[in-house]
């Protein structure tokens, strides 16, 4: 908007209101962490999350008894770099797999890595020194090893695990979320997040309740 002199002003960016809890046994006040809705099937919390997103906010997400389908797109969640991290550990040991065999059996080359690596030359019956065929099953081998570590790291890495607490175990109805209940949790961190507000809004698309989630 512009005020008669032609400035551009910003808009106003509303007050945020507290997202500290009232205080503890001892008076402290408790951090906020988000608020929880929880549902009871499949396609209200899918209806919920294509809101929620539509709305904007960044730091949520949904937790479920069982894979639903259609959820990750309902969410919005893009395609992950999983595959092409993998595809490269892949690659690696491929690569891998053909610079060892061709050192130590076509090379006669001595190298020091901390320890003496003495390429060795190995003829047998007037086969080539370089024959890629023979080296197909260790750099096959290789290949699988280091995809199939590689995929295990970066599942746990990209997924911020192991993780021994979250605010969610707190909730008692949390427990149903590997039973029978579908929950939404928006984080107290997203920069739309404004307490009464975002309460409001989890109201207004129909929950079975409305959960004050402690850090």
């Amino acid at each position: 908007m512009s005020d008669p002199g032609g400035t551009t002003l910003a808009p106003e960016r509303p007050q945020e209101l507290p997202r500290d809890l009232p205080g503890g046994a001892e008076g402290a006040p408790k951090k906020l962490y988000g608020l929880m809705a929880e549902f009871e099937t499949p396609g209200a919390i899918i209806a919920a999350a294509h809101q929620v997103r539509e709305a904007g906010f960044r730091w949520w997400d949904c937790h479920t008894p069982f894979a639903v389908h259609g959820l990750d797109k309902a969410m919005g969640i893009r395609p992950t770099i999983l595959p092409i991290l993998v595809f490269g550990a892949g690659v690696t040991g491929l690569l891998l797999g053909m610079l060892l065999q061709w050192y130590t059996n076509a090379t006669n080359l001595d190298a020091w890595i901390g320890f003496p690596v003495t390429g060795y030359g190995f003829l047998i019956s007037g086969k080539p020194l370089s024959s890629v065929p023979a080296w197909i099953p260790i750099m096959f081998e290789l290949t699988v090893l280091l995809s199939a570590v590689a995929c295990f790291v970066f599942v746990l890495a990209l997924n911020g695990l192991p993780r021994f607490y979250h605010s969610c175990f707190k909730s008692e109805r949390f427990l149903r979320a590997s039973d029978d209940r579908f929950f939404i949790v928006i984080e107290a961190r997203d920069p739309l997040f404004y307490r009464q507000k975002t309460e409001t809004f989890l109201s207004s698309l129909e929950p079975t309740v409305v959960e004050v989630l402690e850090a």
